[in-house]
């Protein structure tokens, strides 16, 4: 396994490429193979950190005929086969930054148990997660709520959401600009990713209650 050696600002200029077969053909050659080198450098970690066997999957874009993807990710979940019905961790990118989230992904058929657990346990979710950390109800955009700016209020909105709205979803992380020099630094950036982790890992625990 060769180590990650962190990102460059080319890696980023991949989503501007015109075109779904050239911007493809970028990311399976320089970008992909980063993501999948970051993943399987954490996945040990986070198979010690919530007591369950991780595998890493790189997103393939499979379904895409004619429309070039805007973001691209490696999801670390408990599951050879596929992570989509799973709660698992993805490191990825848009054009603009690097994200580093616990994802429950419209997908997984647990969706309405988990808005309900985390409805129950709202106080100590709003404590353990930092102000820092953001937001997301739509993996497919990169639009993003702080959680330094989410009252109890809307937070319960998003869990309801979750609960009854089919396409609902609920991601939880961080997102580094792709200008912060952490970007290029391998060492630094699995660090980060392993810290973040740790922090999400008490959501990850929620989905087994």
């Amino acid at each position: 396994m060769n180590s990650f050696t962190g990102f460059t600002q080319q890696d980023f200029d991949v989503f501007s490429i015109p075109g779904l077969e050239q911007r493809m053909e970028a990311l399976k050659t320089n970008v992909s193979p980063k993501l999948q080198c970051i993943a399987e450098q954490i996945a040990p970690s986070l198979t010690a950190m919530t007591g369950d066997e991780m595998f890493v999957h790189v997103a393939k874009h499979a379904r895409r005929t004619t429309n070039p993807p805007n973001d691209t990710w490696a999801a670390v979940a408990s599951s050879k086969r596929g992570y989509k019905m799973l709660p698992h961790f993805q490191i990825g990118m848009w054009e603009s930054h690097l994200f580093i989230w616990f994802a429950m992904i419209y997908e997984n058929p647990m969706k309405q148990h988990y808005a309900n657990t985390l409805k129950q346990h709202i106080t100590e979710v709003r404590n353990h997660i930092p102000d820092s950390f953001v937001w997301s109800k739509d993996h497919t955009k990169p639009d993003v709520i702080h959680n330094s700016n989410l009252t109890n209020d809307s937070f319960l909105q998003l869990l309801d959401r979750l609960e009854n709205v089919k396409k609902a979803e609920l991601l939880c992380g961080i997102n580094i600009d792709r200008h912060d020099p952490l970007i290029a630094n391998g060492e630094a950036l699995i660090q980060k990713c392993e810290e973040t982790f740790q922090t999400l890992e008490y959501l990850y625990r929620l989905t087994k209650k």
